[in-house]
């Protein structure tokens, strides 16, 4: 109760503006998305080329949220979520002003540069303001960013769809709310990150649990989990709006409610799985909600407008709840190695996610979006590969004792 008192008065606090400015900072970025079809018309733009920008967004990111995690592993920047949060605010102006689709593309890369800043160390200090309770935490801090991908799709129907794309720049009020924020946390970091760095000597041991061919094996299988539920989420969150139109023969802005529906189920799904995950264990969590979901991808390129609203709701809640258990899972398997790992999470669900739009739409042009489905459908079976994950839980209780007995 005494030396680390102050720090967990105020972790809650801490994890909700963590959390809240993933919500904006994800609202931001889904806005853009939702908004395709605008810019489909005012630039003649091709399925192939609407890929090209979540590409190179999420592309960028990609590339330097590990960077980042390993630098600030070392060298911990308590301001540099402020410093992210402006590159995405010039990125957000910047796009609403665009004129042709070379500045669609710069403006996309420098809102993918502050998120690369944004995810691996809002996710690091979320960790360190779990309270011991690291999938309750990863939970809050993601389903702020779940929760800002499904209000983005709304307010671009209430907002954009009707005041054009200059009224993007309407926005940038959330990406200062988020920088001045941003600073608290960066303080609340600055005075009690070291003190709960050093809890890293107490974990030290899981770091000998297994050893390092096993570790790798996880990790391998962990990568394979991350690319099946993001190459899939590629397919409902740049593609689902115009899968809805072209089957259906519905509206853009209902077409958008949908999608909103969507991502509010992955945000329930985000909220529960970390829970979960520490009472139960991540590895179980893992290996039902990625699998979990096939029969549900399966039954959805077959249903109609009703079903396809229905069973939406499932894949988003299910596959959703993978997540905060994967980062947490891989975070113990390398405890003294948390920004890293979540930049290497975090970067390659966003560089699966800008392949999986640009290959997806590529194959939509080819072919057509019910097929893209189809094939997509069968992605979750990759689930299977959670069987090799170790049980981390029951490997420390197994070698614990003999670790702390005294020489």
């Amino acid at each position: 109760m005494n030396t680390q008192t102050p720090a967990e008065k105020t972790a809650f606090v801490i994890l909700l503006m963590i959390s809240g400015c993933h919500l904006l900072n994800d609202m931001m970025q889904t806005l853009l998305s939702a908004i395709y079809p605008l810019l489909q018309a005012n630039y003649g733009l091709s399925f192939a080329q609407i890929g090209m920008i979540t590409l190179t967004f999420q592309g960028t990111a990609s590339v330097l949220q590990p960077m980042v995690g390993f630098y600030t592993d070392r060298q911990p920047q308590p301001y540099s979520l402020a410093a992210g949060m402006c590159l995405t605010l010039i990125g957000l102006v910047l796009f609403s002003q665009a004129g042709s689709y070379p500045v669609l593309l710069m403006a996309a890369a420098l809102v993918g540069t502050g998120s690369s800043v944004f995810h691996p160390e809002s996710s690091r200090v979320a960790r360190m303001a779990s309270g011991g309770r690291p999938g309750l935490a990863q939970a809050l801090f993601q389903v702020g960013g779940n929760a800002g991908s499904a209000i983005g799709p709304l307010l671009a129907a209430l907002i954009v769809l009707r005041h054009g794309q200059t009224s993007v720049a309407w926005f940038s009020a959330a990406a200062l709310l988020g920088i001045y924020l941003l600073i608290q946390v960066g303080r609340w970091s600055e005075k009690y990150g070291m003190k709960r760095l050093k809890s890293r000597a107490n974990t030290t041991a899981t770091r000998s649990v297994l050893p390092r061919r096993t570790v790798v094996l996880a990790l391998a299988v962990l990568l394979a989990l991350i690319f099946s539920k993001f190459f899939y989420m590629a397919s409902m969150s740049n593609y689902y709006i115009f899968y809805l139109i072209d089957t259906f023969h519905i509206s853009v802005q209902s077409a958008q409610l949908h999608l909103f529906v969507f991502f509010g189920a992955v945000a329930v799904g985000t909220i529960a799985g970390g829970p979960i995950g520490d009472r139960y264990g991540r590895r179980m969590v893992i290996w039902a909600s990625i699998l979990g979901v096939l029969p549900f991808t399966l039954a959805l390129p077959y249903a109609n407008l009703f079903w396809t609203g229905v069973l939406s709701v499932p894949i988003g809640v299910i596959l959703a709840s993978a997540f905060p258990a994967i980062v947490v899972y891989a975070q113990e398997l390398l405890p003294d190695r948390v920004g890293t790992v979540a930049g290497m999470a975090f970067g390659f669900a966003f560089g699966l996610g800008g392949i999986g739009a640009a290959v997806l739409g590529a194959l939509a042009d080819t072919t057509s979006l019910t097929f893209v489905y189809r094939l997509c459908a069968f992605l979750p079976a990759i689930g299977l590969l959670a069987i090799f994950l170790p049980q981390l839980e029951a490997e420390a209780r197994r070698r614990m004792p003999r670790a702390a007995k005294p020489l």
